[in-house]
């Protein structure tokens, strides 16, 4: 296992959080059944805990338990190029601070190689949201990256983002209606 995998995972699993690249701009993260690392990653981008954060997982299979089981089965191909977020019922190990005000849970299938390797290396879905404060631009760059967060976070993994160019698309798995471009 590559040392920064090894590293996101030791951190991650130690109650800690991480920023990382994913498919269109860095995120930052923690374990989804982690209160108090979703509790610090919150204050950290001083975000709105009603709204709730997206987990990323290299696989399907990772998501059991967060999701309905029915919705996992049904989750589209991930599309490297339009990385989409797709809001499904949740599982019994979604809590309200993942679902926020929501009567969702927000899941994306990764093909970010990174992001895919930190998902596998801890056998579980990651949180993701993305790394900036909230109502700030995003850090596109690793310079914004590590100016902005490098005090903030407990690691922050080496790698690009990619092939996206953006913030995933999120839409409602039962209909396909788009919540964000």
């Amino acid at each position: 296992m590559d040392v920064s995998i090894k590293r996101a995972a030791e951190t991650l699993m130690g109650g800690g959080v991480i920023a990382y690249p994913t498919e269109g701009v860095f995120g930052l993260g923690c374990m989804p059944d982690d209160l108090a690392a979703i509790a610090r990653l919150l204050d950290i981008k001083q975000r709105d805990p009603t709204k709730g954060l997206i987990l990323i997982a290299a696989s399907n299979r990772q998501l059991s338990g967060w999701a309905m089981p029915r919705d996992i089965a049904r989750l589209p191909v991930p599309d490297p190029q339009k990385p989409t977020t797709w809001i499904v019922r949740p599982g019994p190990r979604a809590s309200a601070l993942l679902c926020g005000a929501n009567p969702g849970i927000a899941v994306r299938i990764s093909t970010n190689p990174v992001a895919c390797a930190i998902c596998d290396a801890v056998q579980s879905p990651i949180t993701s949201t993305s790394a900036n404060l909230s109502g700030r631009p995003i850090a596109r760059n690793k310079i914004q990256l590590h100016r902005r967060f490098r005090n903030l976070v407990d690691y922050i993994v080496p790698g690009d983002c990619g092939p996206a160019t953006g913030p995933s698309e999120i839409r409602l798995l039962d209909d396909g209606r788009v919540l964000r471009t």
